[in-house]
């Protein structure tokens, strides 16, 4: 194992996280391949390319107010990283999830990162969510 790759691949999905938290879009995107593929499966979405995915993360973070992440685990391979963790958040704008504007939300996100040459190429997010009273 190259423990140096794991550590890069780490680092690039911690910067990615960081990045997204401040709703700095332009500086997650520099952390994707060209060829970046984002995909939700449990929305039906594909996004190909840094411009379409960038277009999906200016809908997704102008949906949202109030953003509290907490990691659960974390953990890489040499071309892989996994990351559970949970969200919450409050909708301020139709479209992203299937609820109510102005609902809190909770979401447990598990995404699957692959990476080459130290970006990543393709980020899975498996999203489940719910409402908080």
């Amino acid at each position: 194992m190259n423990a140096d790759l794991i550590a890069a691949n780490l680092a690039a999905v911690e910067a990615h996280f960081h990045s997204e938290l401040a709703n700095e879009v332009e500086a997650a995107l520099e952390l994707y391949t060209d060829d970046i593929v984002w995909e939700a499966p449990a929305r039906g979405l594909v996004f190909r390319g840094k411009q379409e995915v960038a277009d999906n993360y200016r809908r997704l973070f102008s949906s949202i107010e109030g953003v509290e992440l907490r990691n659960l685990q974390r953990f890489a391979t040499e071309d892989r990283v996994f990351d559970d963790s949970e969200l919450r958040f409050t909708l301020v704008r139709e479209g992203y999830l299937p609820l109510p504007v102005g609902q809190r939300v909770h979401l447990r996100l598990a995404h699957v990162f692959e990476l080459r040459n130290g970006k990543i190429s393709r980020e899975i997010a498996y999203e489940m969510w719910r409402p908080i009273d």
